[in-house]
């Protein structure tokens, strides 16, 4: 390092004295606008200490002398909206699914409760749109595997399907024709042939023929004659192109050969009475309710 400052000579700025592998380094202060800016940042900063909670302590923190508290502050957010919903939440505990949908006032706020509620419980599952996914049905359209009017999506949501817990649960039992040994596993893919034929796709005739005779046995008592389905036991219809888990012929195979059992959470045991008829509603709003 050079002990002696000079003044560059392409800058003429006078140096520090201090140099480092032939580095000179100029002698520029920071400005005193920057200063006074940094300053006034450090008491802003102290004075920001004393007026708001800011230090941590061993069982809390500094209350600041302000005494502000931004959770207060939202409880009193909460509170104030809690208030205002008061009135209509009233009339939700005691009015009916029918009685909501001809209060537009009422129905109006049915349907911003209910589209909160399935942002933060359903759209896992059902999709933010409530289009569904592959095992998750679709919300949007007519095709309601356990029925589509309000009162039956009430008690869909509220004890749920096959979950174990709810004794009102949605149920029923698909055999696994192949795993449980009903069919073998030619009987099968003649089956899905049929399956196939019904919902009117590419299909080997033949085989749709050996297994319209198999589909009579073994599958009409739940999805129907015509393959319509049955919201009784939540055997979807077959004669058409909405598919719950998929309709090719592999998936349609699989689908016979080791069943599907989806389930659902009873929604009744987790949400008050309110959100689930808000639920109700906005569901059933969606389009596709009966």
């Amino acid at each position: 390092m050079a002990a002696e400052r000079e003044v560059d000579e392409i800058s003429g700025v006078e140096t520090t004295g201090h140099e480092w592998d032939g580095i000179r380094e100029l002698n520029n202060p920071l400005p005193n606008w920057w200063r006074w800016i940094l300053w006034a940042t450090v008491v802003f900063a102290v004075g920001y200490w004393v007026a708001y909670p800011a230090w941590p302590l061993i069982a809390g923190h500094t209350r600041g002398v302000l005494g502000y508290s931004s959770r207060a502050e939202l409880a009193k957010e909460v509170a104030a909206a809690k208030q205002a919903q008061a009135k209509f939440v009233e009339k939700l505990k005691v009015a009916s699914l029918a009685q909501i949908r001809t209060e537009p006032d009422l129905l109006e706020f049915a349907l911003a409760g209910g589209r909160a509620a399935f942002s933060v419980n359903c759209s896992q599952c059902h999709g933010s749109g409530a289009q569904g996914a592959k095992g998750y049905p679709n919300l949007n359209d007519d095709e309601w595997l356990w029925g589509g009017t309000p009162a039956m999506i009430e008690k869909t949501i509220a004890h749920g399907v096959r979950n174990g817990v709810d004794a009102d649960a949605r149920d029923s039992q698909m055999p696994a024709f192949l795993a449980d040994g009903i069919l073998k596993r030619g009987q099968l893919n003649d089956v899905a042939e049929f399956v196939l034929k019904l919902s009117g796709q590419t299909h080997d005739a033949a085989m749709a023929s050996r297994g319209a005779g198999i589909f009579a046995e073994q599958c009409v008592a739940c999805h129907g004659e015509k393959g319509q389905g049955n919201i009784e036991f939540g055997a979807p219809p077959l004669n058409n192109n909405i598919w719950l888990y998929g309709g090719d012929r592999n998936t349609i195979a699989d689908t016979i050969a080791n069943s599907r059992r989806g389930v659902m959470p009873a929604w009744g045991r987790i949400l008050d009475p309110v959100t689930i008829k808000q639920l109700t509603i906005y569901v059933h709003s969606l389009g596709g309710g009966n």
